[in-house]
């Protein structure tokens, strides 16, 4: 993994990875150029002289000739008498007078032949100086321009592939719409290994009956820290969480856990008779005892049930008229006081057993798949009232102020958000954001009901898989327009007819933006599909162990440690490693255009994200193994465009390397081949 660049702060929330290449490819290195040809008299040159020299004298060395003859005709037709001796005398010497200017101007340009000659090796040494110095001029002109390739080059391949992509400054809650069990998983992984690296601590709430943060808390075991896990209802006799609030924190709590298995009830009457009878039996009392009181409404007056029920004998005779006294006994408070017992009762036993327990930084709070629906429902609305009183009960401390000051301090994760009752998230997000904690919000798709929160004040959004064409079409109209177009009987008529293109044709997503997605996110997703446990392995039993001392402590942890312990600790880490050895996740392989429409939100990669950008949505990767590869930084791509380009190093100069303009010069083109 690749430093990250100055001004990168420890304590930020990461959520995935964005592949970007900000240095382009320089291309192949500029060619060499060709010597040109050394300029030299060839004996080829020499001879095409002399027959271009015996072509122009041609005429003139066939009239010489023809006047030879006629000479020597004259010669010899004299001593036969065929001519006179003067005639003959004459012809001779008219043809000598006619052939001395013949000769010399054969003389002459016999002499212009050799002083051409005699030039011509002056004038192609200059010439090959000339050419010599114009070799030079493009080869150095090639030495720069190689030099400035090869610093594009070193930049090119020295940049980081994978970017985070980090929670923004001014977004207090992330909303994750959609998604698989193993995408969840790793963006899980991916916002633990952020706050293991910060030393802040992480509260996950697993409502998906699987073991959604198994890898997470194999990281943080081999990072050698201590986890707390709790798995309801087998783990609720050792739940600490809630059983030392106040009176009233209490009665909220359950309060609330009754208003969710009822949505008819009046949350401020079932609190204000739980607070009624903690008076009574005390703010500590356990639920068993809050159990007895309520049936002691129900029990309109003492009797031989009373003596034998065990919830009844918690309390004291007086206790049981106080609480009649003050709550009174008319019926509707005996039915009422019948449903919160049928409703608590689940909770009768928990903290009994918990004790005195250490700090843990990272704190599992997950439900058993076996319960139920309605199980997992009233378990989890226990854990977010109880985490939303934490949170109020911080926020009314003095130095809640500076604590705003840093936000992300702690964080709450809730995966399956959209099981628990909406108010109550609304409350949990209200007190969130009051006192500066991170809350991630993990919902199964975009419904009429959880839509809104995606476009909500100080929300980050988040798309993954959509598990229906109609939570699809939502998205992906969210995506168009910044809201949810899609109306509730279009989305009907789309679960029912699985048909993704008319819907997506009636919506106008035709046109949607194609977005860059690396071969990675298609192949490790897809490999590790199914790599969720079925549940969570308990504390005591055999597990990962770590190197180091375990630590109740939270101390930052270094990158290169977090990802050393990424590799060998979760499966994301080891696939990702084994690719990169064979040459697929160096952030070099190909990226392809992928369409965000409802049938390409419905088809993504498990751990494929919609994030926000500055420029419009972008693809990011929240698998958490891209953390060990080297060409992975924690700075993002705003930051890293926004600091000028520092190119790398040069390498130290080899004795031995090549000159780029040494060595043998490129094959000459040839007209003959063309």
């Amino acid at each position: 993994m690749a430093a990250p660049r100055s001004g990168v702060q420890t304590g930020l929330t990461y959520l995935g990875w964005r592949h970007e290449l900000l240095v382009p490819d320089p291309g192949p290195a500029p060619r060499r150029p060709a010597p040109p040809e050394r300029a030299a008299i060839s004996e080829e040159w020499r001879a095409a002289q002399r027959r271009h020299e015996a072509r122009t004298n041609r005429p003139l060395t066939a009239l010489l000739a023809l006047l030879s003859l006629v000479a020597l005709a004259c010669v010899g037709l004299w001593p036969v008498r065929i001519l006179p001796g003067l005639i003959a005398l004459g012809l001779c010497l008219a043809c000598l007078a006619m052939a001395a200017p013949i000769v010399v101007a054969l003389m002459q340009s016999r002499q212009v032949m050799a002083e051409r000659l005699r030039r011509e090796g002056p004038r192609l040494a200059e010439e090959q100086e000339r050419l010599d110095a114009q070799q030079r001029e493009r080869l150095e002109e090639h030495a720069r321009r190689y030099a400035a390739w090869q610093t594009r080059k070193r930049a090119f391949e020295a940049q980081p592939r994978w970017y985070g992509v980090r929670v923004p400054e001014d977004a207090g809650t992330v909303v994750v719409a959609g998604g698989t069990e193993s995408g969840w998983s790793a963006l899980l992984t991916t916002l633990g290994a952020s706050r293991l690296r910060s030393g802040r601590d992480l509260t996950v709430v697993d409502l998906s009956g699987r073991a959604l943060a198994g890898d997470l808390m194999a990281l943080v075991k081999r990072s050698g820290i201590t986890p707390r896990i709790r798995v309801l209802p087998a783990d609720l006799q050792r739940l600490h969480l809630g059983t030392d609030l106040d009176g009233a924190q209490r009665a909220r709590i359950l309060s609330s856990v009754a208003s969710a298995l009822d949505p008819k009830a009046d949350i401020d009457i079932d609190e204000m008779l739980l607070l009624q009878i903690l008076d009574v039996v005390g703010p500590g009392a356990n639920v068993s005892a809050l159990i007895g009181g309520l049936r002691a409404l129900a029990e309109p007056a003492e009797g031989a049930a009373t003596r034998s029920d065990p919830a009844l004998m918690l309390l004291s005779p007086e206790q049981r008229a106080e609480i009649r006294e003050r709550c009174g006994s008319d019926r509707p408070v005996m039915e009422r006081a019948w449903e919160l017992e049928r409703h608590i009762a689940p909770f009768e036993g928990i903290g009994t057993r918990c004790g005195d327990e250490p700090y843990a930084q990272i704190k599992v709070i997950a439900t058993d798949r076996a319960s139920g629906a309605v199980s997992t429902r009233a378990y989890g609305t226990y854990a977010v009232a109880a985490l939303r009183e934490l949170l109020e009960l911080r926020s009314r401390n003095p130095q809640s102020a500076q604590r705003a000051l840093r936000p992300w301090a702690n964080t709450i994760v809730v995966c399956g958000a959209d099981v628990l009752p909406a108010a109550e998230i609304d409350r949990l997000i209200g007190a969130a954001s009051w006192c500066g904690a991170g809350l991630v919000l993990m919902i199964r798709e975009v419904g009429e009901r959880t839509a809104h929160r995606l476009a909500a004040h100080g929300v980050f959004p988040v798309l993954m898989r959509q598990p229906t064409s109609a939570s699809a079409a939502r998205a992906a109209s969210w995506l168009a327009t910044g809201r949810v177009a899609a109306s509730a009987a279009a989305g009907a008529a789309a679960e029912k007819a699985e048909d993704v293109e008319v819907l997506a044709a009636s919506n106008g997503h035709r046109g949607a933006a194609r977005l860059p997605m690396h071969q990675l996110t298609e192949v490790i997703g897809e490999a590790l599909n199914d790599a969720v446990g079925e549940g969570y392995v308990a504390e005591d039993s055999e597990g990962i162990t770590a190197p180091v001392p375990v630590r109740t402590a939270a101390p930052p942890i270094a990158p290169l440690n977090l990802a050393q312990n990424m590799r060998a600790a979760t499966a994301w880490g080891r696939v990702t490693t084994q690719a990169t050895e064979i040459g697929e996740a160096d952030g070099t392989g190909p990226v392809n255009g992928y369409q965000v429409d409802p049938h390409g939100l419905r088809t993504l990669p498990p751990t494929a994200m919609v994030v926000p950008g500055d420029a419009g949505p972008v693809l990011a990767d929240a698998n958490p193994g891209i953390l060990t590869l080297p060409t992975a930084t924690l700075s993002t791509v705003e930051e890293s465009r926004g600091e000028p380009a520092r190119p790398p190093e040069p390498p130290t100069a080899d004795p031995g390397a090549a000159h780029p303009n040494v060595g043998p010069p490129p094959e000459r083109l040839d007209w003959r081949t063309v």
